[in-house]
């Protein structure tokens, strides 16, 4: 396990590397944002296959990681002001 985290860490390592040699590099030229998604969607495969293989072989575990999926991380401050406003429109007919 731990031997595979540190090779997958070592490989987007890599990428973030050529990412930025690509970006920052003598010939900088600008990568189109799907491109430079296609780098990073093997990674969100293992990691979704990591996840659900944790999920079957552990299940007390998977509760704990669903809450801390959900958790809103960019919930507001409780002490700013907080203001409603409804939009009413005239005509509410479809």
């Amino acid at each position: 396990m731990l031997l595979a985290e540190r090779c997958e860490s070592e490989r987007l390592r890599q990428i973030i590397k050529e990412m930025q040699r690509h970006r920052f590099g003598r010939r900088a030229e600008t990568l189109p944002e799907d491109q430079m998604l296609l780098g990073l969607e093997d990674v969100e495969q293992v990691a979704a296959y990591g996840e659900t293989a944790q999920d079957v072989s552990a299940p007390e575990g998977r509760e704990a990681r669903a809450r801390k999926r959900r958790r809103n991380r960019g919930a507001l401050p409780t002490h700013l002001p907080r203001i409603e406003v409804i939009v009413d429109i005239d005509d509410k007919t479809c």
